[in-house]
């Protein structure tokens, strides 16, 4: 156990241990908090929260994945399972010691202020725990509380259940399945159906692109990794978009809506065998839901279907219980931080991983903690607070410009948010280094 911890993380998934392993280069004693038995957050099949299911797998590549100092094994697949993952995650734990620092089995429920610092609530086997530290780290990530739509006309009997649910797809078995949404997991649970239902229908109110997860006979998002280091993300668009339409065709062509955004304005739909199902006729597309009516569900397009189970695949409600409601001003996915990580108006209270990136979050989870124990270990300091507000107001109109109203409080693009992460890093240390 660590004594007299300065710094309380919440959560040991891949956010928590990312800032564990960072505060521990720098110097800055700290304790974690996690509510399941064992390290590695979602990707544990079966812990308490997780939304793994049996068939998950990474969409994105594992060379883009991977932490920077925790190397992935060469001889993986590109695209490595949850248990995989999972394994990865405890295994980077082990390495960097990481597990003496974690309290497994706790729970917090509260966070408050206590003078100039933190106090921290939990539950834990031995009951009530409380610890007093100078600042607090919420990395528990936003995948826990499902976002179910507003209740359509009419009245539904058939069976229904959210993807967090959702576990194999012996659940599926002999059944008429309605998948809605159009995220990977909607992609991922509609394949699995076409295997194991009777039938699969998939209804998307709005187009997506959907990207293979081999392009010109690479992983595809390290092509779109290449260009960004070189080009504008419109120019990027223009390219990878006219690639996508020449290599697979529009989405129109597999009985999909056409996307209202262009590609790179939403976050990329990866599945190399949705596709297939599509046009084999095993999975059934449909436009958005305009009644339900016993087990028939009729669409925006007219057509009826009778159906089994309805999996709602519509993503999830970012909650942050245990802070206070004030601390989060109108919701947790509309809490301007500065680089996405620090309080505006709170010292001390730090977020990894509250985000959404076009691409992968492992390498952005790393260095978004080692801005973090910079801060705490007083090598890195941030600008005034006009210029954080600033800064602040500046990206949440470029992400609105980009991204509309879909969270673009969260919303990242992978690789220039990595590289202002660096840019930020290294002019913090600088600003420090002139204070002292």
């Amino acid at each position: 156990m660590v004594a007299s911890p300065r710094v309380a993380v919440v959560g040991a998934g891949a956010a928590g241990l990312a800032t564990l392993k960072a505060l521990a280069d720098a110097g800055v004693p700290a304790v974690a908090f996690e509510t399941a038995g064992t390290v590695g957050g979602l990707w544990v099949y079966g812990a308490p929260g997780s939304p793994a299911y049996r068939t998950l797998h990474l969409n994105t590549s594992r060379g883009r994945t991977e932490f920077a100092d925790h190397p992935m094994p060469a001889d993986w697949p590109d695209y490595p399972d949850h248990t995989r993952v999972a394994g990865y995650l405890a295994a980077y734990a082990d390495r960097f010691d990481l597990g003496a620092a974690v309290r497994l089995r706790h729970t917090v429920e509260r966070v408050t202020r206590a003078g100039d610092g933190w106090r921290v609530h939990a539950t834990g086997p031995g009951g009530p725990v409380q610890v007093d530290v100078e600042a607090v780290v919420v990395a528990n990530g936003h995948n826990r509380v499902p976002h179910l739509p507003e209740p359509y006309p009419g009245e539904c009997v058939a069976a229904q259940m959210h993807s967090h649910d959702y576990r194999g797809p012996e659940q599926l078995a002999g059944r008429r399945v309605l998948v809605v949404g159009g995220g990977n997991s909607a992609m991922d649970i509609a394949v699995d159906a076409s295997h194991a239902a009777d039938r699969t229908l998939l209804s998307l109110r709005r187009g997506i692109w959907v990207v293979p997860k081999y392009l010109l006979g690479r992983p595809s998002d390290t092509l779109n990794g290449a260009l960004a280091r070189r080009l504008p993300w419109r120019l990027r668009q223009r390219i990878s978009q006219r690639m996508l339409t020449a290599t697979v065709g529009p989405p129109t062509r597999y009985g999909l809506p056409a996307p209202a955004h262009g590609f790179l304005q939403d976050h990329p739909t990866l599945s190399d065998a949705l596709l297939s199902r599509l046009t084999h006729g095993d999975i059934e597309p449909r436009p958005g839901i305009a009644r339900l009516d016993g087990r028939r569900v009729e669409f925006t397009d007219g057509r009826t279907d009778e159906i089994d189970l309805v999996i709602w695949c519509t993503g999830y409600r970012v909650r942050v219980p245990f802070l206070d409601p004030d601390l989060l001003g109108n919701g947790a996915d509309r809490l301007p931080l500065y680089r996405h990580v620090f309080h505006l108006d709170a010292p001390g209270l730090a977020f990894v991983g509250l985000m959404q990136s076009t691409g992968a979050a492992f390498p952005l989870l790393e260095a978004q903690a080692r801005l973090v124990a910079a801060r705490l270990a007083g090598t890195w300091a941030p600008p005034e607070p006009a210029r954080q507000a600033a800064a602040c107001a500046a990206e949440l109109r470029a992400a609105t410009a980009r991204w509309g109203q879909r969270r673009p409080h969260m919303r990242v693009d992978f690789d220039a948010y990595l590289a202002e992460l660096r840019r930020e890093l290294a002019g913090g240390r600088r600003r420090a280094a002139t204070t002292r």
